[in-house]
């Protein structure tokens, strides 16, 4: 009799993980400070998957900063260019892909993510949000007199359009791997599968 694999080990997890994702990436979606590029880049470490931040993208084509990119261009323009590049950049997946605070709001940048990916909302609540932004300066909605007023603004109209994601985790202050690993959790119980991938911890 062929014995039933109760524990699948870690190898085995992955692999049919990434076979159901087949060239979808995964994608997160949430407001600045939810931790997007840091849990991504332990999901995509964990996962054997490339890691892209679409910020970093978006820098890199228009060879200047998010905010000169405001500041020159507006919100609107910005957005476009956003949505042009998230276009580009899920078209060679699978991987992982960090996309900035507003970019799932435009309906066709959550098109693209919906035909192309899996999307997860990092759910954060305000005062984890005020504590990680107020140690970055680099935030344009934010340069106001009160960021905090600004905050909880944009996560009234945000939240609502970040709850259509495919998947949503709740985020807090706990080390990345943690909430890593719940992430994955949730794409595997997505998928129906069992979960034994680990997520390991940086010895830095």
């Amino acid at each position: 009799m062929t014995p039933i694999l109760q524990n699948p080990s870690p190898e085995a997890s992955g692999a049919a993980l990434l076979e159901r994702l087949g060239t979808r990436s995964i994608v997160f979606v949430g407001l600045m400070g939810a931790g997007k590029t840091a849990i991504g880049r332990k999901v995509a470490q964990a996962l054997g998957l490339g890691f892209i931040d679409s910020d970093h993208e978006i820098e890199s084509v228009s060879r200047m900063t998010i905010p000169e990119l405001f500041e020159r261009y507006g919100e609107a323009e910005f957005r476009a260019l956003e949505q042009r590049v998230i276009g580009r950049v899920l078209e060679s997946g699978p991987q992982v892909l960090s996309t900035g605070g507003g970019a799932f709001m435009n309906e066709q940048t959550r098109a693209a993510i919906a035909a192309h990916g899996i999307s997860i909302w990092l759910k954060a609540d305000l005062d984890l949000l005020m504590d990680r932004v107020a140690k970055k300066q680099n935030r344009p909605l934010l340069q106001n007199a009160d960021p905090r007023g600004v905050l909880a603004k944009l996560m009234d109209e945000r939240y609502p359009v970040y709850a259509l994601a495919d998947l949503t985790v709740q985020t807090r202050d706990d080390r990345k791997e943690a909430i890593a690993g719940e992430v994955i959790e949730a794409l595997c119980s997505h998928f129906g599968l069992p979960c034994k991938i680990r997520v390991s911890e940086d010895h830095e």
